[in-house]
This record gives structure tokens, sequence and C-alpha cells, in this order.
């Protein structure tokens, strides 16, 4: 049953041996089922399944349950100051990931769309997992800082997982820069303070960092210029930057390089470590739009490299936890991407499209 009206819905799972009551009044929503004895009412909506006797609830911010005959509330998680996990971009690659980590602890979703936000809070909520929300827009400095001292605010921030990006098909070059590059930066910088000690950041970069040929005095200049002062670098104006392909690797090799120095002063302030994993092409819907675009580059990648397939969210997820969950490693990149730019920098991706 669904009340769009009352922000909720509710679905029930009969067994031939149960039943239930359902009632609406105003915003309000109340489901009684008579062999748990179990009222539960909403004034704020989410999801209601009865199996048999037993009652499941998913919330979206605050449930109140009442047993007949004896006030009680109902409390999933007995546990106090608990580490935070946070997210920003809530898309299904920083989801596979806060799913291996965040077990047990509170986990904070950052996301432009407030779409977004409501189905990844309600599938990590019906696995088990205690969510917050919060709308975040990436590229605008403030709305970042404010997620840090919210993550703060919950507890001790022992994670962080920034997926926040455009791809090439998606965006023009100056978007590229301002949210895959900048806006990357200004989450390194807002983190960075607010981190617990031995805590673990990870910023999902790409294959395409790996792709770009950079000098050494251009590689130190995106390194370690000031966040505020990007925009202003000669190396990135539109007239240089000019298609969203040569944008995007350039942000997401600004991505390894202005991690590497994070890692190396603010976060280090913090006894905190932040890496960066490139993935290669992973079955996503970004890959989805990408395949739609003109041209079979990425057609061409898959072939080249050794593994010959993509990568599924779970396979990026596993090497994710991996960088947060090892206490020697920071300041460096991981790249898993089925052995592209192998065949890149060895000439079998030329060599192979030449024999097509």
């Amino acid at each position: 049953m669904c009340w769009c009206g009352a922000r909720w819905h509710a679905a029930a799972l009969y067994s031939p041996d149960a039943y239930a009551e359902w009632s609406l009044v105003g915003n309000s929503a109340k489901i009684c089922h008579p062999f748990a004895q179990w009222v539960a009412y909403s004034t704020l909506g989410t999801h209601l399944s009865i199996e048999g006797a037993a009652l499941r609830v998913g919330y979206c911010d605050q449930w109140k349950y009442q047993q007949r005959g004896r006030g009680t509330k109902m409390i999933l998680d007995f546990n106090e100051n608990k580490p935070v996990a946070a997210l920003l971009g809530a898309g299904a690659m920083g989801l596979a990931i806060v799913r291996r980590v965040a077990a047990g602890a509170t986990v904070l979703l950052g996301d432009v769309s407030e779409a977004n936000l409501e189905r990844a809070a309600e599938s990590l909520r019906f696995s088990g997992y205690d969510v917050h929300t919060m709308l975040v827009n990436a590229l605008n400095k403030d709305e970042v800082y404010a997620f840090a001292v919210h993550a703060a605010e919950l507890g001790d921030v022992m994670w962080f997982v920034d997926t926040a990006g455009a791809s090439p098909s998606q965006a023009k070059p100056q978007f590229i820069i301002d949210l895959d590059l900048i806006g990357t930066s200004y989450a390194l910088d807002a983190f960075g303070p607010v981190m617990a000690r031995g805590g673990a950041g990870l910023v999902v970069s790409s294959q395409a960092g790996w792709m770009g040929h950079f000098t050494e005095d251009e590689e130190n200049t995106l390194a370690l210029t000031p966040t505020d002062e990007l925009r202003e670098l000669a190396m990135l104006q539109p007239d240089v930057v000019d298609g969203s392909g040569k944008a995007y690797i350039v942000a997401k090799r600004a991505n390894h390089l202005r991690v590497r120095t994070a890692a190396a002063t603010t976060w280090a302030k913090s006894h905190a470590r932040v890496n960066t994993i490139s993935p290669g092409i992973v079955m996503t819907p970004v890959a989805y739009d990408e395949f739609n675009a003109p041209g079979n580059t990425y057609q061409h990648m898959i072939e080249a490299g050794a593994c010959q397939r993509v990568a599924t969210p779970d396979e990026i997820a596993a090497a994710a936890e991996f960088m947060l969950s090892a206490p020697f490693v920071t300041g460096t990149d991981l790249l898993i991407d089925g052995g592209t730019i192998a065949a890149m920098k060895s000439g079998a991706y030329e060599g192979r499209r030449d024999q097509r």
C-alpha cells in the first residue's frame, strides 16, 4: 500500500495463518499484528512488512513502537559512542564500500540528490545499518565543510569515502574540473581536521589518472596549490583543458597528487590515513552512460585488459576495504583496472586495436 502524500510506503507479506490491520489518519499510519501483539505507527514514513508473526520495520527518521498492554520502545542497536563512516556521493560503488566497513557504525550519507539519498538510506537501513543523511553539493565549499562538521558531531569519524564526481559523457570540461578536482580537494581539506586518530579516508579516483603525461612542475602545481587557488591555474583554463576526456584525466591525476599531499600534512596532523583507489570500468549507472556515448573507447579498453571484462562494485569495494583497513598504507593509489593501464603502457592496447 502506498500513500505518497504521507511520504511513506507500506507492504505486508502474509503467511496463511497471519493477517494485519491497517489504518491511516492524516499523515500517520498504523499497523496491528495480532500474533506479535505489536502496534507501530509513524508520522514520517517508511516501509513495513509482516512475515508470519514477526513484524519487520525500517525507518526514515523516527519510529515509535507500543506493545499492547505495556509501553515499550524497540531499540535496534543499544551501543552508544559508535564510530562514524561518512560517504560523499551515494552511488553504487560508495554504498558497496560502506557495506564492507560500516557494520555497527553510524553512517552519514551525503549527496546532491534527495532521491538518491532516500534510496541509499533505505537500502542500508533494511540491511541493519544506522543511517543519517544530509543534502550536500560537493561543488560548494561551505556545504562540504558543513558535512564534515556534522559527521564529527555524530561521533568519532573513522572512515571517510569520497565518490562524488562526473564522467566525461556526463559533463562539460569545466564542470569536471570543478567537481572531480576542486570539489574533491575541498573534501580532503574539510575532513582532515575532523578525522579521529587511526581513522582512514579514501578518494575513489579512476584509471584515467594513469593515462596522462605531466611534467614534474605540472604535478607539483596540482599537488601543492591551495584549493581556493586551483581554479585560477593556467593549466586548468578552458583553452587548455578543452575536452571532457582531458579534464577527467587531469582531475583524476590531481586526486592522486593531492591525496599524497594531504596524507603528509592535514591528515597526518590528525594521525589519520588517506589514499586513493583508481578503478577501471565498473558496471554502474555511470558506466552505462559511457557505453552509450559516441565511439568504442570503453569496448577497446575492456578487450585490451588482461581480465577482458568489466569489474563489479563489490570487487572495487573489496580493494577499498583493504585500503581503509591497512594501518601502514597512506598517501598512495591502488590501481584496480583489470590490466587496462598495463596494456596501454606496454603497447598492447594499440596493438590489439590495430588488429581489429
